[in-house]
């Protein structure tokens, strides 16, 4: 063979690479204060041919440093990986922002386009975040699929800046007719609290790609948690959302089931150590219920669950084929709810899927229930005050006026308004047939006045032909008309039901406890037994009247009736 083909074909393997070409100084340790010190790196860089991905991670990166490697990049067009975490120990956070743009400017100078940018590691606070804007606006980022800064201290203005530049790079990668589609996106332990969250949830809103959401461990509470909730169901392909030891309560946690329960991709889902709570813990079962049909994990840990709410959760796990693991490790169940969920578990074949339930916290006593009320009261005050500058901030006056309004409700008429103040049998039999015109008065939206007028009704129930057709017929027009709207406010409106029977302590303070009559559980019975009455609702009625029962005991009678028709409705 001639020397001339020789050549030719050494030159065309040289230009053939087989996978990915990568440069990795992973773990090495070394200190890179100056040009001098990455002499060889840059060397290494310089003759790397076809270079796609660089790993820096693991080492000490210093201003000078970091200008000496970027001038080597200024020639790498094809590079698409750059795994730069953990690259700024022992440097002054003053000195991170200018190494971060020299590295971005020069990866702009070169025309790459990233699909991987991992930084995480770095504690660069904001500053370091507005050392990578102009880059994650760029040309550069447009193919971003993966954007790893987990545990950078971004803080409140990073996530905020952060999420106004994949904004931009949003629009300025969709003008130019390739619409960033970034899949990945890893944020934990940044604190980026409400604020940081409700801005980058806009940002994720736009994008509407996102396949992975890490976000664990950033003091996000409700306000953010529903941002975060309502972007979620602008990204149909998400598969894993991980918002580990954040702050739900129950409103967030009703957010965040309605922004998951359509989402048919979804696979993981870690809400642990999230405050989810009974209520939420409920809501979550909802959204298992109504779709995430391909679910592999489920992560209610640590959420202050109780035993019959853990049931319901169990229940609703249910058929789902592909799920793994079912974690519902250091809740509220004591040894008997423990045992409950296995058998339960069991019972459906799958015990094998039910995680570890050694770090249970057992039932709550009287004083745990009283100082968790005392923190819940904290809690609620610290979330309005928030929801009231969000609403100044977004609405102004006007939109301020706008909500005032909307939480006026319709006056009842004085006669029914007057059985209400005052219930009495004779007085629900004298409105004759006008007692279904007068159930019409009622605002089914609101869960609790609902409930209210449920129970002040069911209480003047007597064994008397009469007073009982009168009762029945009232309850059963009013959970009919209640029951037609959406199913999370029938599931508002059996959270309600359940806490004024005292099954349940709830974080909302506007539900309270009522002393039980047979009456309020025969009516309820009677309702359950209709076709009217969602059977899911009736299963988790169930479960509560079955675990929770023993404070319905003055009313056994009727308990064990409402306990028997709840079983029957949830095993047609």
């Amino acid at each position: 063979m001639a020397s001339g083909d020789i050549a030719q074909i050494t030159e065309a393997l040289a230009k053939t690479h087989v996978g990915e070409v990568e440069l990795s100084y992973k773990g090495r340790g070394l200190k890179l204060d100056n040009a001098e010190s990455v002499k060889e790196m840059v060397k290494e860089i310089e003759q790397c041919q076809g270079l796609q991905s660089l790993r820096l991670e693991g080492n000490t990166l210093g201003v000078e440093a970091a200008q000496a490697i970027s001038k080597a990049l200024e020639a790498k067009s094809e590079l698409e990986q750059c795994h730069w975490s953990d690259m700024f120990t022992g440097r002054l956070r003053s000195e991170i922002p200018p190494a971060l743009k020299s590295l971005g400017n020069a990866l702009m100078t070169s025309g790459a386009r990233l699909t991987q940018l991992d930084l995480s590691d770095n504690a660069f606070g904001p500053d370091g975040v507005k050392g990578i804007e102009s880059l994650l606006k760029s040309p550069v980022c447009y193919t971003l699929r993966e954007l790893r800064l987990n545990n950078c201290g971004m803080g409140i203005g990073g996530g905020m800046v952060l999420a106004s530049a994949l904004t931009e790079c949003y629009k300025q990668s969709s003008a130019a007719g390739s619409p960033l589609k970034l899949k990945v996106f890893i944020a934990g332990r940044n604190r980026l609290e409400n604020n940081g969250a409700t801005a980058l949830a806009k940002a994720f809103k736009v994008l509407g790609s996102l396949e992975e959401v890490h976000m664990p461990q950033n003091g996000i509470n409700y306000p953010g948690i529903t941002a975060l909730a309502a972007a979620m169901k602008h990204n149909p392909n998400l598969q894993v959302l991980n918002l580990n030891d954040n702050t739900f309560t129950k409103r967030g946690s009703i957010a965040m089931a309605e922004g998951i329960r359509h989402l048919r991709c979804l696979k993981v889902i870690n809400f642990g150590d999230c405050l989810v709570r009974s209520e939420g813990a409920i809501a979550i079962a909802w959204a298992l219920r109504e779709g995430l049909p391909f679910l592999r994990e489920l992560n209610l840990s640590f959420g202050e669950i109780c035993e019959a709410a853990a049931l319901v959760v169990a229940k609703a796990v249910q058929g789902k084929a592909d799920l793994e693991k079912l974690d519902l490790n250091g809740n509220c169940f004591g040894e008997d709810g423990c045992e409950a969920l296995r058998e339960a578990m069991e019972g459906m074949n799958m015990e094998e899927l039910l995680g570890s339930l050694s770090d249970d916290e057992g039932e709550p006593d009287e004083d745990e229930e009283d100082d968790d009320e005392e923190d819940e009261e904290e809690e609620d005050e610290e979330e309005e005050e928030e929801e009231e500058e969000g609403d100044t901030e977004e609405n102004g006056v006007n939109g301020t006026k706008e909500i005032i309004e909307e939480k006026e409700k319709p006056h009842f008429s004085s006669e029914f308004a007057s059985f209400l103040i005052s219930p009495s049998a004779e007085k629900l039999i004298s409105f004759g047939a006008k007692r279904i015109q007068l159930i019409e008065q009622v605002d089914v939206s609101d869960a609790c006045k609902v409930s209210e007028v449920f129970l002040k009704t069911s209480s003047v129930y007597e064994d008397e032909p009469e007073v009982k057709q009168a009762v029945f017929e009232t309850t059963d027009a009013l959970l009919r008309k209640a029951f037609s709207n959406s199913r999370s406010q029938s599931s508002s409106l059996i959270f309600s039901l359940i806490v004024n029977l005292g099954l349940l302590k709830s974080e909302d303070k506007k539900i309270k406890k009522v002393s039980v009559l047979p009456g309020h559980l025969l009516a309820l019975e009677h309702a359950a037994a209709q076709e009217f009455f969602p059977a899911d609702q009736a299963g988790i009625l169930e479960a509560f009247v079955s675990r929770n029962g023993k404070v319905l005991e003055s009313c056994s009678s009727a308990r064990d009736a409402l306990k028997t028709t709840l079983v029957k409705r949830t095993t047609a």
